[in-house]
């Protein structure tokens, strides 16, 4: 008989490997979303995002509202709102995602590519985000995260519709209501009909993160054995995953661990297919310092921020958290800096291009 760890780990690994594949075969990549964006004026992969999170959003509230799943016990739902990590943690996250090139979620697919550096960026991101959790830096996160967090009033948590005061009839409203305006948003115009790996990808990640919901939350629920109820994110996890290849017999499975497995074997099975793995490294040791600092960066900020493109833009907005929108803003400012600075070389013309600001 398994026990729930075991099946967390397990149920991790096959929302991984979905994630995984949609990376690599899918495209779904949120570092090139938000470049397409800026520099493009490309939205077909933002509104893939955007159909991803309404189906998570829709998939995850449905559980939520049958009993099949309480997100009450996941941590995005905490009784005070970390304003200050949400905004700081964002955008230390998107300053060093771009100048990684991608995030931990796209790390994780570039590792099962074959890509060299990002096995670099895996590893100093995740014993950057341990450091954050657990250690030295963990201090500095403490005295930067808690003034700045704002308590919510008793019996209250940060979900939208606990804050608007919306329940019953109205948060399923509310909640269709967002959901239908995302959807309508990505296929309206029907670029993303016309991209049907995109499109793809955008439901099966969506997909994936409900089940990561259901997975932990009713699949492995034992109350004599209990795990943490949650779905995909990618910055903790990697910092699960070195501690358990390092503690083997002194750690325990978890959904997080599978799901970076699964990330990994799903890209490499992607790529196999489509006769696209193969080794590479970096070209010098700048472009290797770029890596590491970028990696430590997104370490720390993703612990701060309590979560990274997909674990705050996805998995904390389908529980309603306000933290997510206000995180992936962050993100996405923090990597509009970084990207400037990858095409200027220097921190001062970026900021005047960011804010418009002519030389």
């Amino acid at each position: 008989m398994l026990n729930p760890s075991t099946i967390a780990f397990a149920c991790g690994l096959a929302a991984g490997a979905v994630l995984g594949v949609s990376g690599r075969a899918g495209r779904f990549c949120t570092l090139a979303m938000l470049e397409d964006a800026f520099f493009g004026s490309d939205l077909r992969r933002l509104k893939s995002f955007a159909l991803a999170a309404a189906v998570a959003l829709l998939a995850t509230q449905a559980l939520a509202e049958f009993g099949i799943v309480d997100l009450s016990r996941s941590i995005y739902l905490t009784p005070s709102l970390g304003l200050g990590g949400a905004i700081l943690g964002g955008l230390t996250f998107g300053i060093g995602m771009a100048l990684v090139g991608t995030c931990g979620f796209g790390t994780l697919v570039r590792v099962g590519g074959g890509d060299l550096r990002a096995i670099v960026v895996f590893l100093v991101l995740g014993l950057s985000a341990l450091a954050t959790m657990r250690g030295i830096t963990g201090v500095l996160r403490m005295m930067l995260i808690e003034p700045l967090s704002l308590r919510l009033s008793e019996g209250s948590d940060q979900t939208l519709t606990s804050l608007l005061g919306a329940g019953g009839a109205l948060r399923a409203f509310l909640v269709v209501s967002i959901a239908t305006a995302l959807a309508v948003w990505a296929l309206a115009d029907g670029r993303l009909v016309r991209s049907p790996r995109l499109l793809a990808s955008g439901l099966a990640v969506g997909g994936a993160i409900a089940f990561g919901w259901f997975a932990t939350g009713w699949l492995a629920d034992d109350e004599f054995d209990p795990v943490r109820v949650s779905s995909l994110s990618f910055v903790a996890p990697l910092g699960d995953t070195i501690l358990y290849i390092a503690t083997f017999s002194g750690a325990r499975l978890n959904f997080g661990i599978g799901s970076v497995t699964g990330v990994v074997a799903g890209s490499f099975a992607a790529a196999m297919l489509a006769r696209g793995f193969r080794w590479e490294a970096c070209d010098d040791a700048r472009e290797l310092k770029r890596h590491m600092t970028g990696a430590l960066l997104m370490g720390i900020g993703g612990v701060m921020s309590m979560g990274c493109t997909i674990g705050q833009g996805l998995t904390a907005f389908s529980t309603l958290a306000v933290s997510a929108p206000i995180t992936l803003l962050a993100i996405a400012c923090g990597a509009r800096l970084g990207l400037e600075f990858t095409m200027t070389g220097e921190w001062l013309p970026a900021l005047r291009r960011l804010f418009g600001v002519s030389t």
